[in-house]
C-alpha cells in the first residue's frame, strides 16, 4: 500500500477497507512501518518499536470496530504486557509490564493493532517533550519546535502519518496541547467516562483521564464508544453515557451560547497569533449560527495555577519515590526537573496539600456558575504558537544555585527562591489554558482551524459542562465540515530532514 493511499484514510476508514477485504491489516502495518522508517529519524516521536508484536497480531484474525487499524500507545500508565511502560524515564526503561493496561485491552478489543509506544517527558510532567532518556521530539510542522506534551511523541506521529490516530492522557492539558501544536482534533473526556485502571485509579486526584489524538472526529467519537464503559473496580464507576458517541457527527448540535475568554487566567501575555486563533473560531461559530459573547468564569487564576501545582509536584514526589521503591534507583537517576518538582512535593506540608485540594470546589463552582449562561467556554488551547526546541528548558542559573541543595534534600530553599516561582510562571505562562477542565473534571476539546502566518498549526480549546462529551462532538464535526483540516499535512522535506537534527 502507497503512503498516499494510506494516508488518505483515517482509522474507520482503513477499517472499512479491511472489512471489505480491499486491503490486508499486515498491508497497513507495513506501511505504518515504513513511514515511521521514513520520518521518526527527524521526530524522535517513537519511545519503542514493537514490530514484532505488531505483525504478529496483523497476521491473525482479528475483530472490532477498528479492526485491522495500526496503532500507537502512549508510554504513560498504558501498560502492554511483557514491554516496559518507561514513562519518559531510564530508569523504567528495563521493567516489563506484568499486564496489559485496562485501555489497552479495550484498544486489542477493539481490532487495533498495536506496534509501538510513543515518547513522553519524564513522568509526564511538562507540556513539552524533551527528555535526557530520549532527546527532544520534534513537531512535524518544524522541527525547531515542540510538538508539545505530554503526548508529544502521539501528537508527532499522528500529524506526521506514521498512524491516524494514537494513544494519549490529559492531566494539565497533556492532549489538547500537543493537538493544539500540530493541528489534530484532541477531547480530554469527562472525569470518570474512561475507566483509568488498576494502578492509580484516581490518578492525580482526578486531574487525569485516558484518550486519543486523531486527524477526524469521527475517529475519536467511535474511540470513546470503545473506552467508555465500567470498570467495576474503580473508585467512581461510571455506567456509560447510554448513548453512541459515534452518532454525534451524524447532525449538527443546537444553537449554542458560547462565552469567549482570550485573556490568560494568571495575567501573562498571551500571543497576538493566540488571539487571532481564538477570534477566527468564535468568527466561525458565530457564522454558523452560535450566540457569541466576550465574557470569562470568574476565579482567582493564580491561585488557581499554584493549587493545581502543588498538587502536581506532590505527585511527583511520590512517583519518584515509589519507582526507587520498585527499581532500587537513586535521586540522581532522575532529571534535574523532576528532582526539583519532587522536592517541591515533599517540602509541603500535608495542610497546605489538603487546602490546596479543597480550593479546586471553588474553581469548579467557577466554572458551574459560567455554565448556568453559557453552553461553552472558548479560549486558546496555548498561549502562543509552539515552543522552540529548548525554550522552556530550566535556567542554567537555577540549575546552578539548586544542584548542591538536592544534594543535601534541602528542597524549600528551592521552591520559595523567586528565581524558581519565576520559572514556574513563565512555564504556566505558555500554557495557562487547560488546567481549569482537568481540575473541574470537565470535558474539553481542542479544535485545529487556524494555522499561523508561517504555517504552524494553533488550535483552540472549548469547554463543556459536566457530560458534553456528545455536544462537544457535534460541534467539532460541525466545525470540520465547514473547514477542514485533516488534508493538511506537514512539508515532506521537513520529515525528510537528517536524524542527527532530532537527537
Amino acid at each position: 500500500m502507497r503512503y498516499d493511499e494510506y494516508r488518505a484514510h483515517d482509522a474507520i476508514g482503513l477499517a472499512r477497507l479491511v472489512a471489505d477485504k480491499q486491503v490486508h491489516p499486515t498491508e497497513l502495518l507495513e506501511a505504518a512501518l515504513a513511514r515511521y522508517e521514513q520520518v521518526d529519524p527527524a521526530l524522535n516521536a517513537v519511545s519503542l518499536l514493537m514490530a514484532e508484536v505488531g505483525r504478529a497480531r496483523a497476521a491473525e484474525p482479528v475483530e472490532g470496530p477498528f479492526a485491522g487499524v495500526p496503532f500507537l500507545v502512549k508510554d504513560l500508565l498504558q501498560d502492554y504486557a511483557g514491554y516496559p511502560t518507561a514513562s519518559g524515564t531510564r530508569v523504567l526503561q528495563a521493567l516489563p509490564a506484568d499486564s496489559h493496561s485496562i485501555m489497552v485491552r479495550r484498544w486489542l478489543d477493539a481490532g487495533l493493532v498495536i506496534f509501538g509506544k510513543t515518547t513522553v517527558p519524564e513522568l509526564g510532567i511538562k507540556p513539552i517533550t524533551e527528555t535526557s532518556a530520549y532527546g527532544a521530539t520534534r513537531n512535524p510542522w518544524n522541527l525547531n519546535r515542540s510538538p508539545g506534551g505530554s503526548s508529544g511523541g502521539s501528537a508527532a506521529a499522528v500529524a506526521a502519518g506514521i498512524v491516524p490516530v494514537a494513544g494519549g492522557n490529559d492531566g494539565g492539558g497533556s492532549i489538547r496541547i500537543p493537538a493544539a501544536w500540530t493541528g489534530l482534533f484532541g477531547l480530554k473526556p469527562g472525569r470518570g467516562l474512561l475507566p483509568c485502571g488498576t494502578k492509580g485509579g484516581d490518578y492525580l486526584h482526578g486531574l487525569a483521564t485516558e484518550g486519543v489524538l486523531s486527524r477526524s472526529v469521527r475517529d475519536t467519537a467511535a474511540m470513546l464508544d470503545v473506552l467508555a464503559g465500567p470498570d467495576p473496580g474503580a473508585r467512581y464507576c461510571h455506567d456509560g453515557p447510554g448513548y453512541v458517541f459515534a452518532e454525534a457527527v451524524c447532525n449538527p448540535p443546537r444553537r449554542l451560547r458560547v462565552g469567549v475568554a482570550p485573556e490568560s487566567p494568571i495575567g501573562t501575555t498571551v500571543h497576538s497569533e493566540a488571539l487571532r486563533a481564538t477570534e477566527h473560531t468564535a468568527a466561525l461559530l458565530e457564522s454558523l449560527g452560535h450566540h457569541i459573547d466576550y465574557a470569562a468564569p470568574k476565579f482567582d487564576g493564580r491561585q488557581l495555577a499554584a493549587d493545581f501545582g502543588t498538587v502536581w509536584a506532590a505527585h511527583a514526589a511520590a512517583d519518584v519515590d515509589q519507582i526507587r521503591r520498585r527499581t532500587g534507583a537513586s535521586e540522581r537517576d532522575f532529571a534535574f526537573d523532576t528532582r526539583v518538582l519532587a522536592a517541591a512535593g515533599r517540602t509541603t506540608p500535608a495542610n497546605e496539600l489538603v487546602a490546596a485540594y479543597e480550593r479546586w470546589n471553588d474553581y469548579t463552582r467557577a466554572l458551574a456558575d459560567f455554565h448556568e449562561d453559557y453552553d461553552l467556554l472558548l479560549t486558546p488551547t496555548v498561549a502562543q504558537p509552539a515552543p522552540r526546541i529548548g525554550q522552556m528548558e530550566t535556567p542554567s542559573v537555577l540549575k546552578f544555585l539548586a544542584g548542591p541543595l538536592l544534594e543535601l534534600g534541602a528542597g524549600r530553599p528551592i521552591t520559595h527562591n523567586r528565581i524558581f516561582r519565576d520559572f514556574v510562571i513563565a512555564n504556566l505562562a505558555v500554557v495557562p489554558f487547560t488546567q481549569l477542565a482537568n481540575i473541574s473534571g470537565r470535558p474539553a476539546i481542542t479544535v485545529p482551524l487556524y494555522r499561523t502566518p508561517d504555517g504552524l498549526p494553533l488550535g483552540t480549546q472549548l469547554v463543556g459542562g459536566p457530560g458534553s462529551e456528545f455536544l462537544l462532538l457535534q460541534l467539532a464535526a460541525q466545525l470540520e465540515t465547514v473547514s477542514p483540516w485533516a488534508h493538511f499535512e506537514p512539508p515532506e522535506p521537513v520529515l525528510n530532514a537528517p536524524a542527527a537534527l532530532a537527537r
